[in-house]
Order: C-alpha cells, then sequence, then structure tokens
C-alpha cells in the first residue's frame, strides 16, 4: 500500500450539525488532531456538559442575543460542529517547540469558546488554558473547574472584591455559583446564597454565612446590603438588584441580555450603583489559579451527575431541565 492511500487517524466526538434539542448530537468518526509545534494532544478522560453548551446547541441565549450568538456561532447552522468547553486527561504527544509539559503528564484545560472537548482527543497549545491536574482531584473533579471557576475570577476581579464585602450570590448551586460561593469566600467576602430548598444544604456546605430559600423569601424584599450582588442566572435586573446594593454596589450580571448590557451604560448616571456583564475573559493563568485554589482545597468541584460517552444526549437533556447542581460530567472511553 502507498503513502497516499493510508487513512488518517480518526477519533470519536459528538457533534451537532444544526441547532435544536439533545437529538441533535451524534456520535461521529472525525480526524484526530495532530498537535502543532507548540501544542500538546491531550488523550481526553473527562469533559463536562454545561450551561455554555446548551446555550450554543439550542441558541436560547440572553434576551436581545440571538443574532449576535449566530453571528459568534454560525449564522444558519454551528460552525464549530464538536461542543465542550472543559476537559481533562492525559498528554499523549507534544509539539516539538512544547516545554512546559512532557507526553505522560495529567492535565485539564479550558479551550473556553473554542470548544471541542467532546471528544476523545484535543489539541492545545502549551501556553492556553492548560495546566496540570490537582493530584488531590480525580480527572472528572479537574475537567469541572474551569467553567464556573474562570467565570467566577473573571467577574469578581473586575468588582474588585475585598475582604469585608458582603456578597449575595443567586443560582449559587449552579456550575458558577458553587464557585462563586467559594471564590468569594476565598477573596474574604461574606457571602449569602440564594437557591431553592433542596439546594440550600448544598450552598452551606460551600461556605456561604446564610442561605436564602428563593420559594420562600424574595431577596430583593429582604433588609440587609450588599456590596456586590452576582446573578448567575439571569433571574435579577437592575432595577430589583439595586434594592439591596449598598452605595457603590455592583451587579454581576452573569448571564445577562441586552437590558443589562444596556444598564452598564446608564446605571452610572443614576447613581454609584453600577452593573458589570459581558462575556467573561478567559486568561490561561485563571486555569492556572484554579489549580492552585483546588490544590490548597480552596476549590472544590461540585459534581451532580456523572454520564459515560455513551450517554452524552442523556447528559445535554439533563443540562436542558435547569436543574443541575454544580457540573454534570461525561467519562471518555477510549478502545483498548
Amino acid at each position: 500500500m502507498t503513502l497516499d492511500h493510508v487513512a488518517s487517524p480518526t477519533m470519536q466526538a459528538y457533534v451537532y450539525r444544526r441547532y435544536g434539542g439533545p437529538d441533535v448530537v451524534e456520535l461521529a468518526d472525525v480526524p484526530k488532531p495532530v498537535p502543532r509545534a507548540n501544542e500538546v494532544l491531550v488523550r481526553i478522560k473527562a469533559t463536562t456538559v454545561t450551561s455554555g453548551d446548551w446555550r450554543v446547541r439550542t441558541l436560547c441565549v440572553p434576551k436581545g442575543l440571538v443574532l449576535v450568538a449566530r453571528l459568534a456561532f454560525g449564522i444558519t447552522r454551528p460552525r464549530q460542529p464538536i461542543m465542550g468547553s472543559e476537559l481533562a486527561g492525559t498528554i499523549e504527544a507534544i509539539g516539538k517547540d512544547v516545554t512546559r509539559f512532557r507526553v505522560g503528564d495529567d492535565v485539564f484545560g479550558f479551550p473556553g469558546g473554542a470548544m471541542g472537548c467532546h471528544a476523545q482527543y484535543r489539541a492545545m497549545a502549551e501556553d492556553g488554558g492548560l495546566a496540570r491536574k490537582p493530584a488531590n482531584l480525580s480527572f472528572e473533579e479537574s475537567a469541572s473547574l474551569s467553567f464556573g471557576g474562570s467565570t467566577s475570577l473573571h467577574f469578581l476581579r473586575k468588582a474588585d472584591i475585598k475582604a469585608g464585602d458582603k456578597v449575595l450570590v443567586v443560582g449559587a448551586s449552579g456550575g458558577v455559583g458553587s464557585a462563586m460561593v467559594q471564590l468569594a469566600k476565598h477573596f474574604g467576602a461574606e457571602v449569602t446564597g440564594v437557591a431553592s430548598t433542596a439546594n440550600l444544604a448544598l450552598v452551606a456546605s460551600l461556605g456561604a454565612d446564610r442561605v436564602i430559600d428563593y420559594t420562600r423569601q424574595d431577596f430583593a424584599s429582604q433588609g440587609g446590603s450588599y456590596d456586590i450582588v452576582v446573578d448567575t442566572v439571569g433571574a435579577t435586573s437592575f432595577a430589583r438588584g439595586k434594592n439591596v446594593l449598598r452605595d457603590g454596589g455592583r451587579l454581576l450580571a452573569v448571564a445577562a441580555g441586552m437590558p443589562e448590557m444596556l444598564a452598564v451604560l446608564w446605571a452610572p448616571l443614576t447613581g454609584s450603583r453600577r452593573v458589570i456583564a459581558g462575556p467573561a475573559e478567559e486568561r490561561p493563568a485563571d486555569v492556572r489559579q484554579l489549580a492552585e485554589l483546588a490544590e490548597s482545597g480552596a476549590l472544590k468541584p461540585v459534581i451532580d451527575r456523572r454520564y459515560r460517552f455513551a450517554q452524552m444526549a442523556d447528559a445535554h437533556a439533563y443540562v436542558e431541565t435547569g436543574r443541575k447542581r454544580g457540573s454534570v460530567v461525561v467519562s471518555v472511553e477510549h478502545p483498548r
């Protein structure tokens, strides 16, 4: 057989060719990545299905952002057919210029908006969102660090959080919320978490000083003032959130729609309170910081459910219910 007839290596990945429900996610054979000179090839052992995956698959995005989403992800069909923004696995090969990692290193990574992690392999730049797996975490736990963790670091950094701040986290049991509670506590804040009755104990176990059951109490009608209100689920407008913000307080609109985006501009005109919104910056340094926080015990991943690779569509269906706590993790199998 001549070299021209040698089949290129392939891998299995879950792809979606059109927007829609979990049924659009299909297993396919696709080309196996070949790492460039500055890249490593990760043999993925665990990935996640996040609320971000649900949004790009369905184009169910915050109010006023559908056109923006189509421009970003593909106007008529997905531009990147492989979802998944988080991974953990073992480096199988490295490019000739790689110096930070070696073959056999266990790592976790966050390609973020570039996605591509619902697959058996992914190539990543060594100076990108990649870090060594914390020794005290499993591959499944490590895979679930980055989405919520990096989002939380971005918004808390923008809010200039400091020790002693009073912070209210709405949606405190979700993937972002569970990380937000822990990281705000790590930075010395006094944290109140808002969640459903079933999730109050979880939020308290993450370190929240106080919990509010949103099925019984409206946090916006409660007494007390906060320096920072974090809305991780798009449930709070500035008009509502400012009622519990102190002078100089900040509303962190993690799941902001167009009204919150516009409030970034006009809120300062109405007083000292302000809105921080927009997509979270993806910084490689944040992934390395998350590794350090996890190793120190300051950040502990919360895993709701675990699925096998063959159950990827089921994982998507569960995330779409909106009831997940923390992360939904998918173990990635490889042929022996």
